[in-house]
This record gives structure tokens, sequence and C-alpha cells, in this order.
């Protein structure tokens, strides 16, 4: 087997194995599909069901284990990203959904009925790079990151990196670039920054949960670009920040729009999320003004139906369902900072606050 083949078998094996571990943390053990878990479940309003993100994935583990051990319920949550969760709370197949993009106007359309988005924290989208040579943070201007994306800068010494890495030793390394193959908030967050940076990309590939990327190899979920960038040397793709840290994973600087190279944590972005909400809570974070803030940042909302009372939904299920959301922008936020989220703000908590408390069962508040 040739060395690009031997890559691919390995890799494929990496994401199986991962896949599976994180169903049965999802999952608690059950096997079961989609569908099948919907039906169960119908039955048993001690276990909820949510799928879409895997941005939010890690903190959500925590904090659903958490909740857990408070309450008795239990939480399936399927990783599956954004796309595939509002395609699952458009099927009625879970009881809430979670994106790092807000519904679109197809999307929207396609639901049906007023959805409900909750934020529940902030993270920062990262470059992260697989260089052995290069062991200090790598620093990335917004249009070196376009380019690299479109395919025209294509070796680690180019001239333009060299530039803004003055005094760093860059290889004559191949760039591999890795991006997300499925529908996915992150690559949202990452395409919205980029349409705000770069003319030509604004252009051409554009902003959205899926676009056609210029080059690159695709993998599913931040699992899967983050499996991608560790085996192939030479890699550099966007992953969210908890994978990067949880994987000892490299990730550069990135030049914001005050013109500093920030390094991406919970403090800079919360910086770039210290904004007022609208009503609705739908606002990016991309390319913030804030000088201390790191620039690829975003929001993930859980989304549910505004009206709990569908599908002969019992109205215990309902209330479990947005206490579980509200524990989550009050108790819960105590967990963000130490898995590399950054809590929401006091006028975040209270934006969702309200929001939540406009959801209704048959009519009637649903708290």
């Amino acid at each position: 087997m040739n060395l690009i083949g031997l890559k691919i078998k390995n890799f494929l094996l990496a994401g199986l194995s991962f896949m599976a571990i994180s169903l049965v943390a999802c999952n608690g053990g059950d096997n079961n599909t989609p569908g099948q878990m919907a039906n169960n479940a119908s039955s048993d309003d001690n276990t909820l069901l949510g799928a879409g993100s895997t941005f939010v994935y890690p903190l959500f583990s925590k904090l659903f284990s958490e909740y857990n051990k408070v309450t008795g319920l239990r939480v399936n949550y399927q990783s599956i990203g954004s796309g595939g969760g509002i395609l699952q709370l458009t099927n009625k197949t879970v009881d809430f959904g979670d994106s790092d993009a807000p519904l679109n106007e197809e999307q929207t359309q396609k639901i049906g009925a007023p959805v409900l988005h909750i934020p529940m924290c902030s993270g920062a989208v990262v470059l992260s790079y697989n260089l052995s040579s290069v062991t200090d943070t790598l620093k990335l201007t917004p249009d070196i990151i376009a380019n690299i994306f479109l395919g025209k800068i294509k070796s680690w010494n180019d001239p333009q990196i060299a530039a803004a890495n003055k005094g760093v030793t860059l290889p004559n390394t191949k760039i591999v670039v890795a991006h997300r193959s499925d529908g996915s908030g992150t690559t949202n967050i990452f395409t919205t920054y980029l349409s705000k940076v770069n003319a030509e990309w604004n252009t051409k590939p554009g902003a959205g949960s899926s676009i056609n990327w210029p080059v690159g190899l695709g993998g599913k979920g931040n699992e899967g670009v983050a499996g991608l960038i560790k085996q192939t040397p030479g890699a550099i793709g966007y992953i969210e920040l908890a994978y990067a840290a949880q994987n000892k994973m490299a990730f550069a600087k990135i030049q914001n729009k005050a013109g500093n190279f920030i390094t991406p944590s919970v403090t800079t972005t919360s910086a770039a999320g210290n904004i007022q909400l609208p009503a609705d809570a739908k606002v990016s974070l991309t390319n913030t003004d804030a000088a201390d803030g790191y620039p690829i940042s975003g929001f993930t909302w859980a989304l549910i139906y505004k009206e709990q009372g569908y599908n002969n939904r019992s109205q215990d299920r309902s209330n479990k369902l947005v206490k579980l959301l509200w524990w989550n922008i009050h108790e819960g936020q105590k967990y963000c900072e130490g898995l590399n989220y950054a809590p929401l703000s006091p006028s975040a908590v209270a934006v969702a606050e309200s929001i939540l408390k406009s959801a209704t069962y048959k009519g009637k508040p649903a708290m």
C-alpha cells in the first residue's frame, strides 16, 4: 500500500474509533438510529434527545453529565454537525437542535414554525496546523488565511507567510487544507469571517454552513478535521478551540481588525462577545471591533420550537427541556471556562432568559 493509501486507511480507522466513543458517550451505550431513539424516548420523559453542533460537544458532554447528577434526567446528544441537528429538529426526531449559525431563510421555511435561538456560550474557531519545525505560535493575517484556503498560497515558506513571521524558519512544505465535509456552523463562522475580510472570498466561495471549497480535504465534524490535521504534515484547518487544546494541537495567532495578533483563548473570545445582543440573539461575532478580541469567534445556539405542544409531546417533557436550557445558561456557565468556551455575559443571559420565557405549551407559558 502506498503512503497516501496508508494515510487514508489510518484516518478512516481513527475516525471510526472516535465516532464509536462519541456515540457511547452521548447515548449512554445505546446503538439506536436517530428515528429509533426518537420513538423509544417518546414514551420516556426522563430522556431528552438533542443533536447538532460538534463545536459545542465537549461542553454539552460536561453539562449534561452534571445535570444528570443533580436531576436524574438523561440527555442523549448526537454530535453530528449543525446542519444535521437542524434537519433532525425539522423532522421532529429530537427535542432540541444546536447550531453555530442561526437558521437561514430556506431552513426557516422548511421548518414551518417559529424556532427559538437560545445562546449557550461563545467559542473560538482556531486555525490549527501541523508543522513540526515551527514550535512557536504562527502568525496569520486575514489575507494569508484567505489565500491559503483559496489555494493561492501553496507552500509554508511563501513570502507572504514569511513577512508576517519574521525570524521564523518556515519549511518548504506543501500546504494541505483541511475543511469540513458536512453542513457545519463552525464552517459558517469561519466563512462568514473570510467573507468580511477578503473581497475575493466574498465574491467566490462566500459564506455558509456548506460551501464549494476551492481546495482541500474534507473531514466530518470538528473531530474529522482535527484528525486530518494531526495525521497530515503541512496541514492547516479550522476547528473549535476545545478540540485543539484537548489534543495539544498548535494553532495560530490571528491579526484582528485593530491590527493586533490575537491568541485565541477564553479571555479574547469573551472580549469579542462582549456586545449587546439583539432580542432574538441572532448576531455574528466575527471580525470584532474589539482591539483585544479574537476575530473568529461565534455563539452557539440551542434551537427549540417556540410552541412545545406538538407531536403529542407531554407537558412534563416540555417543562424538563426548558428547565435544562435554563440551567445551562445559569449554573452550567461555570463549566465553560475550564473547557475553553466563553461564558455568556450578564446581558446575554438576560436575553436568553427572555427568549426561553417566550416558549409555550399549547399556548400557555412553558415555564
